[in-house]
């Protein structure tokens, strides 16, 4: 079965935030991850610029990739994977490898990549995941039971592949 996508073409990501900025937010909107386009075409690939970047052997800082959605295949896989059945903590990394269709100029992203990265952009990534493949968002609105006054409450905080 062969699955098309719409995305962003490489190059053409939005400018991210400044290095004076303190946390950079995903390209993606939340209310964006789940709107066709025009067309009325699933939107099934999502930019994303991470907070530090993932640096490679020779030292150059990948920040700017693309995540696809999840598959149940993407998510039932990697439970059958020794590291995942040894440390549970492993599914993300394993996952996030599956997912991360590209990343700056690497010619592939795989699970190694998604281990030898910075605690910031893992947590980032695994933020982004639930964003992404919780129909573009993990809040809720509830009204506050003393002042009845309405507000969100995020309802993320699951760990990946555990939906």
């Amino acid at each position: 079965m062969r699955r098309t996508t719409t995305a962003a073409r490489p190059g053409s990501l939005p400018a991210g935030p400044g290095p004076a900025e303190a946390a950079p937010a995903a390209v993606a909107e939340p209310e964006e991850a789940t709107a066709g386009s025009a067309s009325g075409a699933l939107r099934t690939e999502f930019p994303f610029e991470l907070p530090r970047g993932y640096v490679d052997e020779n030292g150059t800082v990948h920040k700017h990739g693309t995540m696809r959605l999840a598959t149940a295949r993407d998510e039932l896989v990697p439970l059958r994977d020794v590291r995942v059945q040894e440390n549970p903590a492993y599914l993300s990394v394993v996952l996030l490898g599956r997912v991360i269709t590209r990343l700056g100029t690497l010619m592939m992203v795989h699970d190694g990549v998604v281990e030898n990265m910075f605690a910031s952009d893992l947590a980032f990534l695994q933020d982004f995941y639930r964003q992404v493949n919780a129909e573009g968002h993990t809040r809720a609105g509830v009204t506050c039971p003393h002042c009845e006054q309405p507000f969100e409450v995020e309802l993320g905080g699951s760990r990946l592949g555990e939906s």
